[in-house]
């Protein structure tokens, strides 16, 4: 039985009603806003730049696009069948892994290039799977990741979406933002603001048995040329294996990993 909301859904339209040349050239819309004269491709990206700063829900998204709520969510399905988007654990809408995935295959993510060996030579190093992760809004998303061939292993597949409330990854993406996302997001972390003050103070974090129990890890920055914080490298594993202080042990590892791919990074925007 077809519901009156999936009746309403099937009825609305995408896309506006074909323009004729004389339509689409001759009377632009100057509202501030790009038209590229395809309807239903303006508000695709209308719903991904909605994305851009973090999950929302449908009612949300309805309200920072201004489309209707059945193409909003038409849409938003769609681009999750693509994996552009997907949905966290409180099902909201998230980008999703094909845009890592796309800038990896297009070579154009200079982060993700240099990536891959220093990635290899950490587990090389310390024996422990190795991950890269970016803040998208209250998560983090892994976008790069190698794993231990055998033994215990945190296994953390590339596009997974984690919490930014507890990992060591997560304090290294929120030790440096500006106060007010600062104290934001410490509303419902499982680390304190004395705990961030630490990590700024000696560019690195540990976690033990805070994003799951019987797991550790450690984690730098990655900076841009401008000395922001866009990325985090980690290595994480069993605590029985790492111990209970890990950082001692494997932090200048992991801090070394992190200023080379930021050197590599800031090589790589000087040399354009």
């Amino acid at each position: 039985m077809t519901s009156n909301a999936d009746a309403t859904m099937a009825e609305e339209p995408l896309d506006d009603a074909p323009a004729t040349d004389d339509q689409s050239t001759a009377f632009p819309v100057d509202d501030g806003e790009i038209h590229s004269g395809v309807g239903v491709l303006d508000k695709t990206v209308k719903i991904l730049d909605a994305l851009e700063s973090g999950p929302a829900t449908l009612g949300q998204l309805v309200a920072a696009t201004g489309l209707a709520r059945p193409t909003a969510h038409r849409l938003a399905i769609a681009l999750e069948r693509h994996r552009f988007v997907l949905r966290d654990q409180h099902s909201r809408f998230a980008l999703g892994s094909r845009f890592a995935e796309l800038a990896a295959a297009a070579g154009e993510d200079r982060l993700l290039t240099a990536a891959g060996p220093i990635l290899q030579t950490l587990l090389d190093r310390t024996g422990e799977s190795a991950q890269i992760y970016r803040r998208q809004g209250d998560q983090r998303m892994c976008i790069a990741a190698v794993e231990r061939a055998s033994g215990l292993r945190d296994s953390i597949p590339v596009g997974a979406m984690l919490s930014m409330e507890a990992g060591s990854a997560a304090q290294i993406l929120l030790a440096w933002e500006d106060s007010e996302r600062l104290h934001q997001g410490l509303r419902r972390a499982k680390f304190s603001a004395t705990k961030l003050a630490s990590v700024r103070k000696r560019g690195w974090s540990e976690s033990v048995n805070e994003r799951e129990d019987g797991v550790c890890s450690i984690s730098a920055p990655i900076r841009n040329a401008s000395g922001q914080v866009i990325a985090a490298i980690s290595i994480s594993g069993p605590s029985g294996r790492m111990g209970n202080s890990p950082g001692r042990r494997y932090a200048p590892l992991v801090m070394a990993a992190g200023k080379y791919l930021t050197d590599a990074l800031i090589k790589a925007s000087a040399g354009r």
